[in-house]
């Protein structure tokens, strides 16, 4: 799914090409993903788009503000990408890829368009309250906030160092992949409890992980199975991770090997040696091979 810098590449994509345009017209297709697919029918058109931002894991396309009788309310599409959902602009000549679900015709000819296979993203059309109600479920970004805030965020709760890391409404925009990254890099065991973290352990974590989203985005992104940017090419950060994905594998730092175990529900990837370990954590153990047997004693019945 993608996470911060993976979302910032297509906010950056889509602002080359979408701010100032207005929306012409909305054609959809399924709608199971759409909070309510009559608001973007009825309020899109006529619409300015204004701003692109990124908004943890969601992006926002914030409109021209709608005049109401009492004052002008701040209007926006949001937009989560879901596990495989993909946005772009596309000229208007071009037949729509298979899985395309939404199509915005804009004033300069060209179609932004929503495509995803599998449908776990959300878009939805918010306005005033609703659109202000809706951002404040979510905690602060970790690239904007300071170093005192980020350990009195962390250390005040007694949950998982990993499980505070991927919680948004602590932190927004991260997930598995860079929350392992940046506890490898500062050498913390993912099972450790937030409340536990010393201030210069927070402060590492701190820098480690805006280190790592910062070099992320410049990388566009992690590519692990479909992700591509609007120009259709896939992020190149996966060719840097130091820790995620690589259980079995030789630590690049001290050539332990790295061990993969369940925290806060989801794989958690880490060095025994240079994370150390924590009491109680449940570690995979590694999957034997199959030893082949002769074709004759494997058809033997007993």
């Amino acid at each position: 799914m993608p996470e911060l810098p993976e979302v910032e590449t297509v906010v950056r994509g889509l602002r080359r090409t979408i701010v100032g345009r207005s929306i012409i017209a909305v054609s959809l297709k399924k709608t199971d993903f759409i909070d309510d697919a009559v608001a973007l029918e009825k309020y899109l058109p006529g619409q300015k788009i204004v701003s692109v931002e990124r908004y943890g894991k969601f992006m926002l396309l914030r409109f021209s503000a709608r005049s109401t009788p009492a004052n002008h309310e701040s209007t926006a599409l949001l937009v989560h990408l879901g596990m495989t959902g993909h946005i772009a602009s596309f000229d208007v000549v071009n037949a729509w890829e298979k899985h395309t679900h939404v199509g915005m015709l804009l004033d300069d000819g060209r179609e932004l368009r929503y495509t995803d296979a599998r449908r776990f993203g959300r878009m939805a059309y918010l306005a005033g309250e609703t659109l202000d109600k809706e951002l404040a479920r979510f905690g602060v970004d970790p690239l904007e906030m300071s170093k005192r805030e980020f350990a009195q965020r962390i250390r005040s709760r007694s949950a998982r160092i990993k499980a505070l890391l991927l919680d948004q409404r602590v932190l927004r925009g991260v997930g598995n992949i860079y929350a392992d990254e940046s506890l490898w890099k500062a050498r913390i065991h993912p099972a450790r409890l937030g409340s536990r973290l010393t201030l210069a352990q927070a402060s590492v974590l701190h820098r480690s992980l805006q280190q790592i989203l910062r070099r992320a985005i410049v990388l566009r992104g992690s590519t692990i199975s479909n992700f591509a940017d609007t120009d259709g090419l896939a992020g190149e950060y996966q060719q840097h991770h130091q820790v995620y994905g690589r259980e079995g594998q030789r630590c690049y730092r001290c050539r332990k090997t790295i061990r993969r175990a369940i925290v806060a529900g989801r794989s958690s990837y880490f060095c025994p040696r240079c994370q150390g370990t924590v009491k109680g954590t449940h570690v995979i153990p590694k999957k034997k091979k199959r030893t082949k047997l002769p074709q004759d004693r494997r058809n033997t019945k007993v």
